[in-house]
């Protein structure tokens, strides 16, 4: 695999520098060391409402991206705890950094990678990833053509198929000649959306068209007839469960509405679930995994016995969508900062850019959320922009221009797109720098 360098272990290779850093228990209480205040050092003492992530960053200019190690540590702990001894295997889009993928999948409990590209996904096998699952069908002829003409990429890239023309067009990328190039491996998805009023209603993404257990069986035996593929996987992301949060605040009709409906949504498809694998496994009785879950639902999916391994990958960060859970309660491990730049006047600051939408059905959610300093809050009338974003609240009065403000992103690896690198914070040191994926010149969009 990859290997990087770190400021701190200089000598040494990334891999062992960053695993080298302390491990925190996991705590319940939604904390994390960002906002611990750090004791005076050679620098003085710290200013008024001086973090330890102030502290760390002091040397760097904003705009700038970090991970706190320790709370990434710990939610990936808490994420091994709840997966009830399944095996995880990391989202990579959730993630997008190859050196903190290699640093979860050194821990017990974490194996291989869910995809989200065909070119991700051949980029991480030549990286040295054995075990790579792309989550979604590609139409990416060039990366077939890749895949179906190397025997090491075709053993560890598991590709997603939920419609015969999808095999079709695999096979029109195959190289000519005798042989036909390597034999592909192939995963089934399941459609888990929720079905109400005789199905006209739907709670949940609109995935795979494949719903009945019957229809997945059907595909698995044009799978197993068609040669130069190899039935070796099933999935099902319960995406209304696992990253739907329960307890709105402020709303708690709406909260228990969210739970009853995602109860009866998980007893739904615990009992589909179980009859898809049994029907695809009467074709495929070799089948090597079940795939679900996500990381708001990863205690109840690990419950299934039908399941076996579970799909998680942005309780690594802990993004302020995933604030809203009753079940658990992660450490905010990913923030950026943007820098001060104006103070237009009393209770108001103006930070450079920001304008970081989350994708997804647009509204504030989507938003990044101003984290620290706490008390800040975006100006109605002008929202988190492109090159300017006012900041409100009394605690912009203790900014001064050239100080930090540090943000959530309303997703995980999203934030990843407009960094090309992390800095690596342990307590109040930065430890290490690494590329983002667009640091190593890839945006896989």
């Amino acid at each position: 695999m990859s290997q990087y360098r770190t400021d701190a272990y200089a000598d040494k290779a990334f891999p062992r520098a960053l695993h080298s850093s302390p491990t925190l228990d996991f705590s319940p209480e939604l904390s994390t060391s960002f906002e611990q205040g750090i004791p005076p050092c050679a620098g003085g003492p710290p200013r008024a409402g001086e973090t330890a992530i102030d502290r760390a960053t002091a040397h760097l200019d904003a705009p700038l991206a970090v991970v706190d190690l320790a709370a990434f540590d710990a939610n990936a702990a808490d994420l091994v705890r709840r997966s009830r001894g399944k095996p995880i295997r990391v989202a990579s889009k959730s993630v997008r950094c190859r050196a903190l993928l290699e640093r979860v999948l050194a821990r017990d409990g974490f194996a291989g990678i869910m995809s989200f590209t065909l070119a991700e996904s051949l980029w991480l096998a030549r990286s040295g990833f054995p075990d790579v699952l792309l989550a979604y069908p590609s139409a990416d002829r060039a990366g077939f053509a890749e895949l179906t003409s190397d025997a090491e990429r075709a053993a560890a890239v598991t590709v997603m198929v939920d419609d015969p023309a999808q095999l079709d067009l695999i096979d029109a990328a195959r190289p000519a000649g005798a042989g036909r190039g390597e034999e592909v491996r192939v995963c089934l998805e399941l459609d888990t959306s929720y079905r109400l009023v005789g199905g006209r209603v739907r709670v949940g993404a609109r995935r795979s068209p494949l719903r009945a257990p019957d229809r997945l069986a059907a595909l698995a035996r044009t799978v197993a007839r068609r040669p130069g593929f190899r039935l070796v996987g099933l999935m099902a992301y319960e995406g209304h469960v696992a990253g739907v949060g329960d307890e709105v605040a402020g709303k708690p009709v709406f909260s228990r509405a969210i739970r009853l409906m995602q109860a009866a949504a998980r007893k739904e498809l615990a009992q589909r679930r179980w009859e898809a694998v049994r029907a695809v496994r009467a074709v495929a009785p070799r089948l090597e995994f079940v795939n679900g879950g996500g990381t708001g639902s990863v205690q109840h999916t690990a419950a299934e016995a039908a399941v076996t391994e579970i799909a998680a990958g942005s309780g690594l960060y802990v993004p302020r969508l995933f604030d809203n859970f009753r079940s658990f309660r992660g450490r905010p491990a990913a923030l950026f900062a943007q820098p001060v730049v104006r103070r237009p006047g009393p209770g108001v600051v103006t930070v450079l850019g920001g304008g970081y939408p989350a994708s997804g059905a647009a509204g504030a959610d989507r938003l990044p959320e101003p984290y620290l300093p706490a008390g800040l809050r975006y100006d109605p009338q002008e929202g988190a922009g492109e090159v300017q974003t006012p900041l409100l609240g009394a605690a912009a009065d203790g900014l001064s221009v050239g100080d930090k403000v540090w943000f959530r992103h309303a997703k995980a690896g999203e934030l990843c797109e407009r960094f090309a690198e992390l800095q690596l914070v342990d307590g109040d040191r930065v430890v290490g720098t690494v590329p983002t994926y667009r640091g190593e010149g890839h945006t896989f969009l």
